[in-house]
């Protein structure tokens, strides 16, 4: 059993992966009110946005759940010369693709972190976790003041260490296999893919904080196996993306069963940043211009139109697939009898002889 989330009255080892952009408060909710930890990823919510979906979920649910942000600087240096032409390029590639839509300039290329954690601390969640940095000491401090759990993510030995330097109640540990977004900081991407299972072991060694254990766990076999590795949760993202309380697009959803392993990698051209995903149509377009990248946010806020077109046009193939390693292994169900399943397996795993 953790020992992290029983702190938190949250009766199975077991969180929902944040998955920004494509979670909902009805998913958190649910996942919550069955007995695990709902996660909201509000990475690119506004702050008025973050706390009228808190909201929500409180409505919904009076369990404990998480909230996630990305530490990013409040503001940021833009190439417009480099802007300029991966507009034309996006531009010319959705006019092939038949989209009737084109690139824009955003008001501001990402919310401001600053006013996003001020926001989190009103909204008072049970946790708050975070990636793509590290928080000052103050800043962990000030939400533990709270109430607050601080989770920061890793995705090497030397992250965990930094995180539960500067005060982290607990450090997740994303191993290779994950979906969506890297929150490696410290080193380059390629450098910092470690499998999970080597991962865990090497983190439960390191720190003296509990390791939550994020990256291509499908089932209740897989919680046990991090678990025997010294675990002391699991979070899993893809398995959820599935469930009608998702947000992710029709043709995302449909796409996952279909997906073959080898096509699942690290792909850069969505957001500028390394995130995991399926290699669809536009990945493949937009390989020959790999140069020529702005870095996130500024081709995340350049996309997002494009991106919101292709879903609404039914094209899974010209979408942000994030999954991790083993997304042809999701279940159709709702998030709560996902829940359910995941914890009878677990519970089954945890009685079988090894």
């Amino acid at each position: 059993m953790s020992v992290f989330l029983r702190s938190l009255g949250v009766a199975h080892p077991l969180i929902q992966a944040p998955m920004a952009g494509s979670n909902t408060p009805a998913l958190v909710a649910a996942v919550s009110g069955a007995g695990a930890l709902g996660s909201l990823g509000a990475g690119y919510l506004e702050p008025q946005a973050l706390l009228d979906q808190a909201a929500q979920i409180r409505a919904a649910t009076d369990r404990p759940f998480a909230i996630n942000l990305f530490v990013l600087p409040d503001d940021f240096s833009v190439d417009e010369a480099q802007v300029a032409t991966m507009r034309r390029r996006l531009d010319a590639l959705m006019a092939c693709e038949g989209l009737d839509v084109r690139t824009e300039l955003p008001a501001r290329w990402a919310p401001r972190f600053s006013d996003q954690l001020a926001a989190l601390r009103e909204a008072r969640p049970a946790v708050a976790s975070f990636a793509f940095d590290v928080l000052d000491q103050a800043q962990v401090r000030e939400l533990q003041a709270s109430g607050i759990r601080v989770v920061g993510t890793a995705t090497s030995v030397a992250e965990a260490r930094a995180w539960a330097e500067r005060g982290a109640d607990a450090v997740c540990v994303q191993g290779a296999e994950a979906g969506g977004h890297r929150g490696t900081f410290l080193h380059p991407a390629e450098e910092a893919m470690v499998g999970l299972f080597a991962l865990v072991p090497l983190t439960v060694a390191a720190v003296d904080v509990p390791v939550i254990a994020a990256g291509g766990i499908m089932d209740g076999r897989g919680m046990r196996a991090a678990e025997l590795l010294g675990a002391d949760a699991s979070q899993l993202g893809t398995a959820f993306l599935a469930c009608p309380e998702s947000a992710a697009a029709d043709a995302w959803k449909r796409d996952l069963p279909q997906a073959q392993d080898h096509r699942i990698g690290t792909i850069y051209s969505f957001s500028g940043r390394a995130a995991q995903g399926l290699r669809n149509r536009f990945v493949e377009a937009m390989q020959p211009f790999a140069a020529e990248l702005p870095p996130y946010p500024i081709l995340n806020a350049l996309t997002a139109p494009l991106r919101r077109a292709a879903a609404a046009a039914g094209r899974g193939d010209l979408l942000s697939e994030w999954c991790g390693q083993s997304a042809t292994r999701v279940r159709p169900m709702l998030a709560a009898e996902l829940v359910r399943v995941l914890v009878e397996e677990y519970a089954t795993a945890r009685c079988t002889p090894a």
